[in-house]
């Protein structure tokens, strides 16, 4: 093997073990102390997942290795998922790409050792995401010296949020939405370079492959398509008004031969592996779909919030201004002939196009949300390695120049060149130190609340909670949720959300009734004859907390629905033989609790939600004196309780299933709860003192209608008294 190979392969090395060495380091917790640790170890001694989704990925895989498809059954040869959204259910048809993989993984390590399925998905994501490190190496040494693309492989495996969502326990599609978009590009822009007609068309194919195999990875696959399809039309446009744009080796015809056969093959390939969709659905991806009168729930989903610029900066590492000012300087160096041959020789005005282009449409991505920080990574990190390359390369010009004798021996050129890919790499290192603290969203409260659905309930009890976590709890639990994070944006949330935020505990159990028995039938019948959903809102909120008898006189006598109208009404809304339900709630409600008052409050003339007063904190201070995170202060000696210097309504305290209560200013709107077995407090607006959901979340007792079944420390059970 060749010096040059030997070399190559030990970057590689150092590359993949640098990106796989660090994100090891989260799996031992050291945001930790040691003594905590285990309540967030699972039963093989590995942290739980930091991510809900992860555990609906992990079910689909152990239905794929248990019967062959990722559904739990088949309806009409569609994978259907009868865990979610139940009842019906809904389908379970997915981007299945990550389950094959794992599923792989999984069937290879057990040639060699009983390795658990949940193990093998604890790890894939360490090993998959460092190795889109060595694609961005191997793209970016065709076009610039090795350090530049050293730089761009370290910082790939190192940019902060792509490395949080590929570290050890955080198996979901994202590990994928790097390495896919670099290879595409990498594949097109060799198409574009070579002057050999049969490599070019070689890479074509490939890239149009590759195209293929990312849509079975990611739902937003589309959207690097539509950047090389924009790009090549745009490069046309451009080489038609600018002479200088215009490349001997690469005529218009030759550039429109590239296009279309990509755009035809890309196709190809996406009709056999069944991914094809239609031209406008990826618009509808952007727009977000049609508008309802129902809430949207996204809107408290924080990864779809818009990013500020701290978020993106801090996401993107040294990657943000090093890209930025790597536009500049390629730009400087493709303007001028003489810096072009000697430095960015393969560097062409289409390779620089598609970077800029790909850079803008990330940015405009990030009004879809955080999560899309994700679609700039790769072309920053491009620019960021060529901008490192033409430093070094700037730096080896000092050996020309005859003020700089001393530069004239190359070692210290080299010197000189390490010392400045240490100088940008060493920092980039250093930055993802917080990342590596953070913590599960699972612990081992969660885990024995799961086992004791499965052992204490029927297979077709229904379970009602927030639906944050409810990946995880039907992955261990093997019971059905009324919605969870795949089917959280739909009416149902609302009703929820309803339940818990009325003090009408008819009302509340109505509700439950209702969904656990027939699912959307009931306002989908109602609106069947209202035509109209903020009617149909108002109906069922009037009815469902009365018996069958009193709502059918409501509906014929102040709606005037008929009588064979208002049974077929009755017959969703109160059924006679209600499927068994239970209504599980953790303390991460706590943290939501402000989105299900929102919610649950929806105006629906308005569209708008209920902007209640909410906020919580964390318990501190002596056991006469209390402070809180969050400006609650309370002196129990004196009876003087205050929220920023307003006394509140009322003061609850819990405390061993024990609720007290003392009211201490009438002309307040807020009350404050302490939770002081688990040192938290909530501030609330009055108007909730005995809502479901600090009876069922904050107080964590047992009520007229919901009793408590099981209790941790963490996780409550309820069922209907």
């Amino acid at each position: 093997m060749s010096r040059n190979g030997i070399l190559i392969i030990f970057l590689c090395v150092i590359l993949f073990a640098t990106g796989f060495i660090l994100r090891v380091e989260s799996v031992n917790l050291t945001g930790l102390p040691a003594s905590e640790q285990a309540y967030y170890h699972d039963q093989n001694d590995l942290p739980y997942m930091y991510d809900a989704d992860c555990y609906y990925n992990y079910r689909l895989t152990k239905n794929y290795l248990d019967h062959g498809y990722l559904g739990d059954v088949k309806i009409n040869g569609i994978n259907w998922d009868l865990h979610s959204y139940y009842p019906p259910g809904r389908s379970a048809e997915y981007t299945p790409l990550l389950i094959y993989l794992a599923a792989a993984f999984y069937k290879f390590m057990n040639i060699f050792s009983n390795v658990p399925l949940i193990v093998t998905c604890f790890w894939l994501p360490a090993i998959v995401g460092p190795i889109s490190g060595l694609v961005a190496y191997f793209f970016l040494r065709r076009f610039t010296n090795e350090y530049g693309a050293v730089f761009a492989g370290i910082l790939t495996v190192t940019i902060p949020f792509y490395f949080f969502r590929t570290v050890p326990g955080w198996f979901d599609t994202d590990m994928f939405n790097v390495f896919f978009p670099l290879l595409i590009i990498w594949f097109i822009v060799e198409a574009f370079s070579t002057q050999n007609p049969k490599k070019s068309m070689m890479f074509v194919i490939l890239a149009a492959f590759s195209t293929a195999i990312f849509s079975m990875a990611w739902m937003g696959w589309f959207y690097v398509f539509y950047i090389v399809a924009i790009s090549f039309l745009i490069y046309l446009v451009l080489c038609k008004l600018l002479s200088f744009m215009k490349s001997k080796d690469f005529p218009i015809k030759t550039t429109l031969k590239i296009f279309l056969l990509y755009s035809v093959s890309t196709f190809i390939f996406l009709s056999f592996f069944g991914t094809l969709t239609s031209l406008v659905d990826p618009f509808s991806f952007l727009w977000g779909g049609v508008q309802s009168t129902w809430p949207n729930i996204y809107l408290s989903v924080s990864e779809l919030g818009n990013p500020s610029l701290g978020e993106v900066v801090a996401g993107l590492g040294p990657a943000f201004l090093g890209g930025i000012f790597g536009l500049l300087l390629i730009l400087r160096v493709l303007t001028n002939p003489k810096l072009k041959k000697r430095f960015l020789n393969k560097v062409n005005w289409f390779f620089y196009l598609i970077v800029i282009l790909w850079i803008l449409i990330g940015f405009i991505s990030l009004k879809s949300g955080v999560r899309f920080i994700i679609l700039l990574i790769p072309p920053l990190v491009i620019s960021s390695g060529l901008m490192i390359g033409l430093t070094v390369d700037y730096i080896s010009l000092l050996k020309e120049n005859q003020r700089f004798g001393l530069f004239k021996d190359n070692k210290l050129i080299t010197i000189l060149s390490v010392c400045v890919i240490l100088l940008v790499t060493v920092p980039v290192v250093l930055n993802i130190s917080e990342t590596t603290s953070m913590l599960p969203v699972i612990n081992d409260d969660m885990m024995d609340a799961s086992s004791w659905l499965n052992q204490n309930t029927s297979n077709d009890t229904v379970v009602f909670s927030d639906w944050s976590y409810c990946h995880f709890f039907t992955a261990f639990s093997d019971r059905p949720f009324s919605v969870d994070g795949g089917s959280s944006n739909s009416p149902r949330t609302y009703w929820i959300d309803k339940a818990f935020t009325t003090d009408n505990e008819t009302l509340a159990l109505g509700i439950f009734r209702m969904l656990s028995t027939n699912g959307d039938k009931g306002y989908l019948t109602l609106d069947n004859y209202t035509k109209n959903s903020t009617k149909t809102a108002e109906i069922l909120n009037n009815i469902l907390g009365l018996d069958k008898q009193s709502a059918m006189v409501l509906l014929t006598d102040k709606y005037a629905f008929s009588q064979n109208q208002s049974e077929k009404i009755l017959d969703s809304t109160h059924p006679e033989d209600s499927r068994p339900f239970v209504i599980l709630t953790y303390g991460e409600m706590l943290n939501t609790g402000y989105w299900i008052f929102y919610f649950g409050g929806w105006d629906f003339d308005a569209m708008k939600g209920y902007n209640c007063t909410y906020s919580h904190g964390t318990i501190i201070g002596s056991e006469n004196h209390i402070e809180t995170s969050n400006n609650v202060t309370i002196d129990l000696e004196e009876g003087i309780a205050k929220w920023y210097d307003e006394v509140p309504y009322c003061l609850i305290m819990v405390e061993n299933g024990v609720v007290t209560k003392k009211y201490l200013n009438k002309t307040s709107d807020i009350c404050i709860i302490l939770q002081m077995d688990i040192k938290k407090d909530i501030v609330i607006n009055k108007e909730f003192e005995n809502s479901t959901f600090t009876k069922l979340v904050v107080e964590r007792t047992s009520s007229t209608y919901f009793k408590v079944a099981y209790k941790n420390r963490d996780v409550s059970i309820y069922t209907e008294s």
